[in-house]
């Protein structure tokens, strides 16, 4: 009986044919898939290796760190740096790319797979690679690397590691470029809501996209950053035309930031324009409140006191004094409206 593999948390895993690093116009190999058990074989092989020996290609591991066997399978088979194991112990929430002799070492933020435009719906992944191993790791379901898999299965070639990080990040710059499209659809929708005049609840839905622009800023800004500063001092086994692939995934990367921070001024011009507008209807409904309040006023002294049930109340015995009366409190309002309104009109001037 052929024995059940143990499941380490190895989501998926490919093996990439060495490339003659002389070829500069191949675009590298065809990715076959491989399992914990050969991954493991193949680890233990290419560290027999002297650097005379040739290329054992590449290998890319993507586990899930939630599960309880991933991080003892890659403490006793990968040989990663015990920076990749401080950094699990150490939560996963910044943004960063360190160099660790001659690995690399990266916590990047993506969204996650069931991305609701939640401001709370973003989580890390973690990548450690070098010449010939590439080693990604996640707790939630991203959508990033969910894209490059689907890649990678459906025939992406890939002639390094350094050419899979760069794969990741143009794939992680086309998930934020497809979330600023519908974003801007959506606020184009608010402002022409907002210009015929229906508000209905619209500053809720932007005050959530504003935290949501504001929260990926704050998470994805770094990492551009970070690795513009690892190239200017990139690993020895990164060539030229790896250097030259990253520079330029993260410039795409950038543009897209800088396109996340335009949308993010616009919903917040948007917002102080529907605070305008609601300001400006309260001081109107106040406005109208107090002309009420002051054209009462008058009739409502006057009632007061000519129902007090005491002697002596004028026009008491005067067949006229009903008239008088009224005579008297539409003038009294008429003044008191009028007096509303020129300070009104200063106001406003």
């Amino acid at each position: 009986m052929t024995p059940v593999p143990e499941d380490v948390g190895l989501i998926c895993g490919y093996h990439f044919s060495p490339v003659d690093p002389a070829d500069d116009e191949s675009n590298g190999s065809v990715g076959t898939p491989i399992e914990a058990d050969a991954a493991a074989a193949w680890l233990a092989a290419a560290d027999a290796l002297d650097e005379d020996s040739p290329s054992p290609g590449l290998l890319w591991l993507h586990f899930n760190l939630a599960h309880n066997s991933s991080v003892r399978w890659l403490e006793a088979h990968a040989g990663l740096p015990d920076a990749f194991f401080e950094s699990l112990r150490g939560g996963l929430n910044s943004t960063r790319l360190e160099r660790v002799d001659d690995v690399l070492l990266a916590v990047v933020n993506d969204l996650q797979f069931d991305f609701a435009f939640e401001a709370s719906d973003t989580a890390t992944l973690l990548i450690c690679l070098d010449r010939r191993l590439i080693v990604t790791g996640r707790r939630k379901p991203l959508r990033s690397i969910d894209q490059l898999r689907r890649a990678v299965r459906s025939g992406e070639p890939s002639r390094s590691s350094a050419d899979l990080l760069a794969q990741l990040l143009r794939h992680q710059a086309d998930m934020l470029v497809d979330l600023v499209r519908q974003i801007t659809t959506r606020v184009d929708d608010i402002e022409d809501r907002f210009l015929a005049g229906r508000l209905d609840h619209k500053r809720a839905r932007l005050g959530a996209m504003r935290r949501l622009l504001v929260r990926l800023q704050r998470l994805l800004l770094p990492e551009p950053a970070a690795l513009f500063r690892l190239l200017q001092h990139p690993p020895t086994w990164m060539d030229e035309r790896d250097t030259q692939d990253l520079r330029d995934a993260t410039e795409e990367f950038s543009v897209v930031l800088h396109d996340m921070a335009a949308l993010q001024e616009r919903v917040k011009l948007l917002q102080e324009e529907v605070a305008a507008r609601i300001n400006e209807e309260t001081s109107r409904s106040l406005f109208v409140l107090t002309i009420v309040t002051v054209l009462a006023l008058p009739i409502n002294i006057i009632a007061g006191l000519l129902g007090m049930n005491v002697g002596g109340i004028p026009l008491a015995e005067n067949g006229h004094g009903f008239w008088i009366v009224v005579s008297l409190i539409l003038g009294l309002t008429a003044v008191a409206a009028l007096i509303t309104l020129i300070r009104r009109h200063g106001d406003d001037s």
